[in-house]
């Protein structure tokens, strides 16, 4: 089973998922506070399993409604994934990938971690 570890920032709170190897998956962008960053996890949690597949990459893509996961490449032409919410916010985001084959792993990964993740909320002295 994965994880969500939430840890304070500067400036607020910020989690990730992180599957059972330990590898992160996808980050959540810095919420203003503990209670805002848990309501980001419990959205990731029930729009990953029924989000669709947008492949951003591809001539032509299917436009998909939210929530959905966009599979783009990035300005140094890295494949990377994000999940957008219901109403089109986006609630997590993925790391840099070379292929787009690992970044359709990484949106299952999420399908398959998210939905039963603990939640864990790191100590200052951890982070």
């Amino acid at each position: 089973m994965g994880k969500f570890e939430i840890k304070q920032t500067a400036t607020g709170h910020t989690f990730h998922l992180k599957a059972v190897n330990g590898e992160i998956i996808g980050t959540s962008q810095v919420y203003a506070s503990l209670e805002a960053c848990k309501k980001g996890i419990v959205s990731v949690k029930e729009n990953a399993p029924i989000a669709a597949t947008e492949d951003q990459t591809k001539e032509g893509f299917l436009e998909e409604k939210n929530p959905k996961f966009e599979i783009y490449k990035d300005k140094a032409g890295a494949f990377r994934f994000r999940l957008n919410a219901v109403n089109g916010q986006e609630i997590l985001a993925s790391q840099a990938y070379v292929e787009e084959g690992s970044a359709q792993k990484g949106i299952e990964s999420v399908r398959k971690n998210a939905p039963d993740a603990e939640i864990v909320e790191l100590p200052k002295d951890n982070q």
